[in-house]
């Protein structure tokens, strides 16, 4: 198995669980040619939220939670989407975010003291919220790790692609050089020459 979304635009893929995180911003619309949203439709959504919680729970060897997506949960995870998509810098934000987002608020999550005295997070709640809360969990973790900073978008506006930057100096700008980053730099390169024609 996969990160299903993830793998369709063959980039390296986060560590670990964060690969969550990552396969959902994912879903979107991107890349070159253009692949499809996979969360466009309620039957496509389920089928990568099947597929990514399997993947999950593999990483983390625990069982995956059970969570049952419907129409308004579709809705309300295009907006969780899309406002990771804003804190990692993919996109501007659509409202001047002032700490408190609306599809994260409605994330809970219980905390408890394992048998070997750890204590843990797990998400609570229902449906989309449930989800939600272990988006938030797994970037926290990240955050924690200190590998939250190397989850970027593709810096090419027309990509918007997800990636993991593993460079050791966290530089990395474009999902694949070759295809973005060329193009980056022939379109800087044509204006410069541009600007300096009489």
């Amino acid at each position: 198995m996969a990160w299903t979304a993830t793998a369709r635009y063959d980039v390296g893929v986060a560590p670990g669980s964060f690969a969550l995180v990552q396969d959902l911003l994912n879903t979107l619309s991107a890349g070159k040619p253009r692949k499809d949203d996979l969360l466009a439709e309620l039957d496509s959504a389920r089928s990568w939220l099947d597929l990514a919680l399997a993947e999950w729970s593999q990483a983390v060897d625990r069982d995956a939670p059970e969570i049952d997506l419907d129409e308004p949960g579709r809705e309300q995870l295009l907006a969780v989407r899309d406002q990771l998509h804003v804190l990692i810098g993919g996109a501007q934000p659509t409202a001047e975010l002032d700490g408190s987002v609306p599809v994260f608020d409605s994330a809970d999550a219980r905390l408890f003291v394992d048998a070997d005295g750890l204590v843990r997070v797990e998400p609570s709640g229902t449906g989309w919220q449930r989800l939600v809360s272990l988006i938030l969990i797994e970037t926290l973790d990240a955050q924690r790790a200190n590998q939250w900073r190397r989850l970027k978008a593709c810096r090419n506006s027309r990509c918007g692609v997800t990636f993991f930057d593993r460079s050791k100096n966290n530089s990395g700008a474009w999902h694949d050089v070759r295809v973005c980053g060329n193009v980056a730099n022939v379109r800087a390169h044509r204006a410069r020459v541009r600007a300096e024609a009489p």
